[in-house]
C-alpha cells in the first residue's frame, strides 16, 4: 500500500512491554505505520504535535500526566489526530471522562488484534467506537443525569446528527441534505447547544448511544 495512504499511529502507554507489543503486532498491517511511541501523557501531546498521526492509541492511567489530560490538550491545542483509548480499565469513572474529554474509541487491552486494528480503521474512518460495555456505561450515566432525552430536536437536527454519527463533514452532510454548509453549521450548533455537548465527537457518541445513525 502506498505510503501516503498509511494510518500513521503514535503509541502512548507508560509500560514499555505494551507499547513494543503493539507495535510488533501492528506493523504487519500493510495499512497502519507507527510513527512513534510516548510514555506519558505530556511526551504523547508533544509526539503528536511533532509526528501529526492520524491516530493516538492512548493509555488511561499513566505516571504525571494521564490520558484524560492529554486528551484534553490535544483538543485544546486543536490537534486533529483521532484518540482511541487502550485500557484495562473499565469503570464508568474511568470510561466516562475520557469519552468526555474527546476519545473517539475505547477498547480494552485484552482486545483481540485483529479487532484492534479493525478499530484503528473505524476511529481513523471519522466513526465512534465503543466496545458494549463501555456504552453500557454512557447509558447508564446518561439515564442518571437526564442526558437521555432528545431535548427538543428537530426532525432535521435528528437527521443532522445521523450524519455527524457517520463521520460525515459539513460538506458531505450539506449534499446529502441539499442544504448550504452555513445552514448545515447552524444545525450543528443548535444540535450541541440543546444536547450540552462540547464538540462533534461528543455529539456522534450521544448519537450511537440513543440509536441515531452509525
Amino acid at each position: 500500500m502506498a505510503e501516503e495512504h498509511r494510518i500513521k499511529v503514535l503509541i502512548v502507554d507508560d509500560h514499555q512491554v505494551v507499547r513494543e507489543g503493539l507495535r510488533t503486532f501492528l506493523e504487519v498491517q500493510e495499512d497502519i505505520e507507527v510513527v512513534g511511541e510516548a510514555a506519558d501523557g505530556a511526551e504523547g501531546v508533544e509526539r503528536a504535535g511533532e509526528l501529526l498521526p492520524d491516530v493516538v492509541l492512548m493509555d488511561v492511567k499513566m505516571p504525571g500526566t494521564d490520558g484524560i489530560e492529554a486528551l484534553r490538550r490535544l483538543r485544546e491545542l486543536g490537534n486533529p489526530a483521532r484518540v482511541l483509548v487502550v485500557t484495562s480499565f473499565t469503570e464508568q469513572r474511568t470510561v466516562v471522562p475520557a469519552l468526555r474529554a474527546g476519545a473517539a474509541g475505547y477498547v480494552y487491552k485484552d482486545v483481540a488484534p485483529d479487532a484492534l486494528a479493525g478499530a484503528i480503521r473505524s476511529v481513523h474512518a471519522g466513526h465512534v467506537l465503543l466496545q458494549p460495555e463501555v456504552a453500557g456505561a454512557l447509558l447508564a450515566q446518561d439515564e442518571g443525569t437526564g442526558h437521555g432525552r432528545g431535548n427538543g430536536l428537530t426532525e432535521r437536527e435528528r437527521e443532522v446528527l445521523a450524519l455527524i454519527a457517520d463521520g460525515r463533514s459539513n460538506r458531505e452532510i450539506a449534499r446529502a441534505l441539499v442544504l448550504s454548509e452555513k445552514t448545515v453549521k447552524t444545525h450543528v450548533s443548535n444540535i450541541l447547544m440543546k444536547l450540552d455537548l462540547a464538540d462533534r465527537t461528543q455529539a456522534a457518541l450521544w448519537a450511537v448511544r440513543h440509536g441515531i445513525g452509525a
